[in-house]
């Protein structure tokens, strides 16, 4: 895994515009902590740090094509394919010859024998730019699912890009600013397609292709999920998910560095673990490496809420001894939590205020811990999209709600570990001015718009393949951006089997009924892997991500809330309710300010360091 950035522009010599680039690329260090690596054409600048995984000593870049003495092809690449073997074989077979065992190249060859179409051939997670001197062309290309970032910016006479914003944030005619709609993106939790929260910014859509030329930029779909009858039986397509996951793990074990997993204890990471095992074992290369975060006290001091019924830490330690794992347990307190360096790390590694409090920071720190011991870790991240996992797909007002399922259910205020509204702070003439419910709203009918049918999608079934494909394109992504923040901020490769586009598009189509056949969430996960499972993880019923119970977290956010509200300089001091803040931080106070607390004191922290200004 490894960061990427760009320049290209039609009006300048970008040779002599190296130190410019240097400091974009300077930004993606954390990406890419082994080697660093840039490239100056005319009109094309390519800058990469890498993360070696695979072919250590080949895989440098960014990478070229030669032909005769001239440069006939460049690419500044970020992820992983997993057929790059297969495709490998098939491209040498058409006569293309390789000089080294990285993916990398591979993706070269594929762009020269099948133009931009190569995308539709890779499996696995990317994002990379091609430059094609001929054309003076610039192909973006982001993987189907959208599981690395890739961020683009268009000039007057070009385009910047970077697989996160900061670095184009680096480049010096580029100026921070968001407007009322970019902070309504922040601040709701829809993740629009394509919405980058900065002006003049842009995400490329997960499965598409951004082309840049001289006549500007032009952008293409090359994958999105489609409706098709499902003409398996119950056995058969229980068979085949456990097929596909096989595949997709022993595909994923591939790396030149150490790897593990990610041991939460739920059926998810569980699944993916005790298949690691599995897998490693019929190679002769076992145990499986496991991590689980924990907290101080947890699981004896644990208090089961509407959202997690169990404590993760002895379903994990069932999991690791039933598979035979070399497990460890990353145990924080409070005080790694509210590590003021920390907090900030974390900030600085989204970008932008948007996280999800403690989660985001026990998350970064599990990463840094493991990232000690291993390069790469498979993670059970995204199978509850795909297979129907949360509480809200099976609640009947969430799910007939005329909104996002999610937003009904009220996650964006439980995400911080608490039930009220992340916007409990923010002053009311400026949430009338942002108009979030409107916003939701019409985020939420451009994604309704979207969804493919069948004819005979009527009723439930209807209704749930709509929820199925807005979890599988917008509440997913927040995931994805989280772990590939939290992970490539500490150098560590994060891999997500059931992100495989062959599995997603394979359950989408599966009916629902079939989805919950037992009458419990995630009824296919469980009966494709019960066999490599111990009973009591198999059974176990969805638990999301920990968040910390400490009250002392919730004291030291009031503190954090209370020297705020005294800073005459804050600069998020004119968009709060002062009212609702004295009313956070009076003495004796106990509501609820978690989640309200965490958004103002990071975009507190944001808009001080970051040097963004606010066009409300």
């Amino acid at each position: 895994m490894c960061g990427i950035t760009g320049w290209i522009s039609y009006d300048n010599d970008l040779t002599t515009r190296r130190t410019a680039l240097e400091a974009m690329t300077a930004t993606m260090a954390c990406r890419g902590p082994d080697a660093a690596g840039l490239w100056l054409g005319t009109h094309a600048a390519f800058g990469h740090r890498r993360l070696a995984v695979i072919d250590i000593d080949g895989g440098k870049q960014p990478m070229t094509v030669e032909h005769d003495g001239r440069t006939v092809l460049v690419t500044t690449y970020s992820g992983e394919v997993y057929n790059y073997r297969e495709l490998r074989a098939e491209l040498t077979q058409l006569g293309h010859t390789f000089r080294t065992h990285s993916d990398t190249e591979v993706v070269l060859h594929a762009y020269l024998q099948w133009g931009e179409a190569c995308a539709e051939r890779l499996n696995g997670m990317y994002a990379f730019a091609l430059w094609d001197p001929s054309t003076e062309q610039l192909f973006l290309i982001r993987d189907r699912m959208g599981i690395k970032p890739l961020y683009y910016h268009p000039t007057p006479d070009g385009v910047l890009f970077g697989s996160e914003p900061k670095a184009i944030l680096a480049h010096p005619s580029v100026r921070p600013t968001v407007d009322a709609e970019g902070l309504a993106e922040l601040i709701t939790f829809t993740k629009t397609p394509g919405h980058a929260v900065y002006q003049g910014m842009y995400e490329v859509r997960p499965g598409h292709v951004v082309r840049v030329g001289r006549g500007g930029v032009t952008v293409k779909r090359y994958w999105a999920l489609e409706a098709r009858e499902h003409t398996d039986g119950l056995d058969a397509t229980v068979a085949h998910i456990r097929d596909l996951l096989d595949d997709i793990v022993a595909r994923q074990l591939i790396a030149d560095v150490p790897l593990c997993t990610l041991l939460s204890g739920g059926l998810d990471s569980s699944a993916i673990t005790a298949l690691s095992a599995k897998a490693l074992a019929a190679a002769g290369s076992g145990p499986v490496r496991s991590f689980a975060v924990d907290f101080t006290g947890y699981t004896e001091n644990f208090r089961p809420d509407d959202l997690r019924g169990t404590p993760d830490g002895p379903y994990a330690h069932a999991l690791a001894e039933h598979v035979g794992s070399d497990h460890r347990d990353i145990v924080l307190d409070t005080a790694d939590l509210m590590d003021p360096g920390h907090r900030s790390a974390v900030l600085a590694a989204r970008d932008l205020p948007n996280g999800f409090g403690d989660g985001d920071t026990s998350l970064y720190l599990l990463f840094k811990a493991v990232r000690e011991r291993s390069t790469v870790a498979l993670s059970g991240e995204s199978a509850d999209e795909v297979f129907g996992g949360y509480r809200w797909f099976h609640d009947p007002e969430s799910v007939h709600a005329d909104t996002f399922p999610w937003i009904a259910a009220g996650l964006s205020g439980r995400f911080a570990g608490g039930n009220a509204t992340r916007e409990a702070l923010l002053d009311q003439a400026l949430l009338g001015k942002l108009d979030l419910r409107g916003y939701q709203d019409g985020r939420y009918r451009e994604a309704l718009a979207e969804v493919p049918y069948l004819d005979s999608d009527t009723g439930l079934q209807r209704r749930m393949r709509e929820i199925s494909y807005l979890h599988l394109t917008r509440f997913v992504q927040i995931l994805l951006d989280r772990k590939d923040r939290a992970s490539m901020a500490v150098g560590l490769e994060v891999r997500v089997p059931f992100c495989d586009h062959r599995l997603v598009d394979y359950v989408f189509n599966t009916p629902w009924s079939m989805k919950t056949f037992d009458g419990r969430e995630k009824s296919l996960l469980r009966a494709a892997t019960r066999d490599v499972l111990p009973d009591q993880v198999a059974d176990r019923v969805k638990s999301p991500y920990p968040s910390t119970q400490d009250p002392r977290y919730n004291e030291a956010l009031r503190a954090g809330l209370k020297d705020l509200a005294a800073d005459r300089d804050a600069p998020v001091r004119p968009l709060l309710d002062s009212r609702a803040v004295a009313e956070a931080t009076a003495g004796g106070a106990v509501g609820d300010i978690r989640p309200g607390a965490e958004l103002v004191l990071g975009m507190n922290e944001w808009l001080r360091t970051s040097g963004t200004t606010l066009e409300l």
